[in-house]
């Protein structure tokens, strides 16, 4: 078995990926793609304590998590789509939405 100590560690990298993707990265899908190795870095949350204290709750707030996570990056792709559709680039700096 997997000491905790790991999965946690291993769950930080995720997140300082993740967090490192959000602020230097322009692109939007990028964008996305980080935020979804956040939540996976939550998931792992989830199973390393789940599977540490013996309790199944962690593998079904983790299945939960899975569920919006599909749903959160179908939705911003979509977004995204409509975005390019319109403003010809996903560039997050170029799109600007509350301007006048």
């Amino acid at each position: 078995m997997i000491p905790l100590e790991y999965e946690l560690i291993l769950s930080s990298l995720l997140l300082a990926i993740g967090l490192y993707g959000i602020l230097a990265r322009k692109n939007g899908i990028i964008v996305l793609m980080s935020i979804e190795i956040i939540l996976n870095a939550a998931v792992l949350n989830f199973v390393a304590f789940s599977a540490y204290k013996g309790d199944p709750a962690g593998g079904v707030f983790a299945l939960l998590a899975i569920a919006v996570a599909a749903a959160e990056a179908a939705v911003g792709l979509a977004v995204f789509l409509s975005i390019y559709q319109t403003h010809g680039t996903i560039e997050l700096d170029k799109v600007r939405f509350l301007r006048w």
